[in-house]
């Protein structure tokens, strides 16, 4: 049996976490906590071909795929950004490519973070959600092809 956890109780850990401060202050503090806990991607992986498209502030990412689950790492110049590039991959990494492309992410609802965020943070955001699926999306059709 294992103890990994799925990815909708590490969203529930992380609004609970949240649902501790009482001020967006204090919210934007553990996020940027959350960033600065954060390892630093190798300079090999910081180029253009790895950089997230619609990010105003400067977001790499790389995934690879082993065992059968994808694992993300990333990097921003920005700590909000590299805060909430901590939070996604907190969720995602670890998980099957079919458990990522499933996860709704409602947490990023339920801790307010879409109406606290200015819109050009909120579509990086959006971006970062949709590189990662899409890397899900390119491992499971390899996972396919190799198991016909």
């Amino acid at each position: 049996m294992t103890t990994e956890k799925k990815i909708a109780d590490i969203e529930t850990d992380i609004v609970e976490e949240f649902a501790l401060f009482d001020s967006w202050d204090e919210k934007y503090e553990y996020i940027i906590d959350m960033g600065k806990k954060l390892k630093p991607l190798e300079e090999q992986y910081k180029k253009d071909e790895n950089k997230i498209k619609g990010c105003q502030s400067t977001v790499w990412m790389i995934s690879e795929f082993r065992d059968g689950k994808v694992w993300y790492r990333a990097e921003s110049d920005a700590v909000i950004v590299k805060g909430l590039v901590s939070m996604l991959i907190r969720v995602l990494s670890g998980h099957s490519p079919k458990e990522i492309l499933d996860a709704e992410l409602g947490f990023i609802d339920r801790i307010g973070m879409k109406q606290h965020l200015a819109q050009t943070r909120s579509n990086g955001l959006l971006a970062m959600v949709k590189q990662m699926k899409l890397d899900a999306t390119v491992y499971l059709a390899q996972q396919q092809l190799n198991s016909n």
